[in-house]
């Protein structure tokens, strides 16, 4: 059947970010769609709370709380997968952000940072992930990178988030290339979604109304409408795509959030 190409049953997968937001939904997905799966954030409680749901779910968690600015540990989680699981199927890359500043306040270290968040730490896990991804059975090998609708538009104050969006975009199609055809590697160009990251515009009425009013859809997403996306690139139905940067923005256009930041 056409549905068992959206399951992923015994395979292991490690995301990063997974506390919360887009990674915990991301994480339970993959298992509710039987994966079992590495989680790792700085907060151990909130992986506490998404191990039991994965468990709930009828699937394992291994909970590996880590400052994954430390490159080391970001590349430590794919043997802990395999030591985990005893294998490493899929890799989710949701770690990244950066805060909004007018360019003058944009300084080179903070451009050196949001792509050190953005992609260095990506790249170290991936690049440690790839001989067990290899070793996946069916050639099953997998990642997701998350990037951003403001990776490919302009929004005043994200000339360093946006950069770095732009970045992990590009790299993910490079990234395809050098390792194809037995891993696929993709990307999700997320728009405006309801997580801690977007508190500012959640909390006012008049800065969710613009993201909305910029939104065809009306709407700010639900982390699981990311998580869905995440599934489908993963699983066996997306098994001949690669290189590839999948919108889920909404039809978000133009994200110019009046967010007080000055003209320079």
């Amino acid at each position: 059947m056409i549905l068992d190409r959206f399951r992923v049953t015994d395979r292991v997968a490690v995301v990063t970010g997974a506390g919360r937001g887009i990674g915990a939904a991301a994480a339970l997905a993959l298992a509710q769609a039987g994966a079992n799966v590495v989680i790792s954030a700085r907060t151990e409680d909130q992986l506490a709370k998404v191990g039991r749901e994965i468990e709930a779910a009828g699937r394992r968690a291994a909970v590996v709380p880590a400052d994954l600015t430390d490159l080391d540990a970001a590349a430590g989680l794919a043997a802990a997968a395999v030591d985990a699981f005893g294998r490493l199927d899929i890799v989710v890359n949701n770690v990244g952000g950066a805060m909004p500043r007018p360019f003058l306040a944009t300084k080179a270290r903070h451009l050196a940072d949001a792509f050190s968040f953005n992609v260095a730490i990506a790249h170290s896990l991936t690049q440690a992930a790839v001989p067990h991804l290899l070793a996946s059975p069916g050639h099953a090998g997998a990642v997701v990178n998350i990037s951003s609708v403001i990776g490919r538009v302009s929004g005043r104050g994200y000339l360093a988030y946006g950069t770095a969006k732009a970045a992990v975009a590009q790299y993910t199609r490079l990234a395809a290339a050098d390792l194809a055809p037995r891993i696929r590697v993709n990307a999700i160009a997320v728009g405006s979604v309801a997580t801690s990251a977007l508190d500012i515009v959640l909390t006012s009425d008049e800065l969710r109304g613009q993201m909305e009013r910029a939104t065809q859809l009306g709407r700010i997403a639900d982390p699981e409408e990311v998580a869905a996306a995440v599934l489908f690139l993963v699983s066996p139905a997306a098994s001949y795509i690669t290189g590839k940067i999948l919108e889920v923005d909404g039809g978000l256009d133009r994200p110019n959030l009046d967010l007080g930041i000055p003209d320079l």
